[in-house]
């Protein structure tokens, strides 16, 4: 099963890299919606294909793991959103600075996650720490009102660094006056990829109090990542739609917390797990639909 998750993840990379989205292009929102309903489809497949292999118990691990991390990128995604604007990255270059993003989340989920997974495997009272900081971040979610941090953590990597002011095409580096210099888009891609470090603190706990397979966990994160940078395209302009999102996914978090720090008391299905965390997600997207809606219908919009 590991062998086929790298055959399909190097197969299908080359053709969305070398193919489909081969130089620098904007992405329509048509073609987004298209990548994202192919990514999303793809994963739901190999879904069915542990299924098969694994049978039903790590089938359903699989698709509430990737239905949590699926929603965490959305409300991630305001964040990215934030990033380029910071840095002024043309359409045409963001889908670049996603792809060397989602490179380094490959490494870097593979560490949080086997760490994360021996840790629990070897302390039982790990459960209870990835519980709490799992309240944690649900209570920081629901209260967070900007992304000042990232901006700040930008300015910060601009004094340390080298860096030119201007884009060289869809350049890394470029010299200037015998200097060879950053571009703002390889300081854009690093921002991005410790930005991702900190979103790994919040969904793999969540994955864990899931399941610790490794191997569930990895694939149904790595799937969830890789519709990241179509996901993205598809809905950066209606994301504002969802200004609920962030208490849907606060709750969500707190669920599953408490579910982690009750465990050696009481036991949650998984399948009780998943049912709570689609109904949550349905109600929390149809509320912020209505509100958006009324708002329209009264002229404050």
């Amino acid at each position: 099963m590991w062998a086929i998750f790298f055959t399909v993840i190097i197969v299908m990379f080359s053709v969305d890299m070398g193919i489909l989205n081969r130089g620098a292009k904007h992405i329509s929102t048509k073609r987004a919606l298209m990548m994202t309903a192919f990514w999303i489809g793809l994963a739901l497949a190999f879904g069915v294909m542990i299924y098969f292999e694994m049978g039903s118990a790590p089938a359903t691990e699989y698709f509430t793991a990737f239905v949590i991390e699926e929603m965490m990128s959305v409300d991630n995604l305001f964040v990215f959103i934030i990033i380029f604007a910071y840095f002024s990255v043309p359409d045409e270059y963001q889908h670049k600075a996603l792809f060397y993003g989602i490179i380094g989340a490959f490494a870097f989920r593979a560490l949080f996650i086997f760490a994360g997974a021996e840790l629990l495997d070897a302390f039982d009272w790990m459960m209870y720490i990835f519980g709490a900081v799992l309240i944690y971040t649900a209570i920081k979610t629901v209260r967070k009102k900007d992304s000042d941090g990232d901006s700040k953590l930008a300015e910060k990597l601009s004094k340390r660094f080298n860096v030119h002011p201007e884009y060289d095409g869809d350049k890394m580096f470029t010299v200037r006056n015998g200097v060879r210099m950053m571009t703002p888009l390889f300081l854009c891609i690093i921002v991005i990829e410790l930005t991702d470090i900190m979103f790994a603190f919040d969904s793999i706990p969540a994955a864990l109090a899931i399941t610790t397979d490794k191997f569930i966990i990895y694939t149904s994160n790595l799937f969830a990542i890789l519709g990241l940078r179509s996901l993205f395209f598809a809905i950066k302009g209606t994301m504002e739609h969802l200004e609920y999102l962030k208490y849907g996914l606060g709750a969500i978090l707190a669920f599953i917390g408490v579910k982690m720090l009750i465990a050696d008391h009481y036991h949650v299905d998984v399948l009780i797990s998943l049912a709570v965390i689609l109904s949550v997600l349905a109600v929390t997207i149809a509320f912020s639909l209505y509100v958006r809606k009324k708002k329209q219908a009264a002229g404050t919009v």
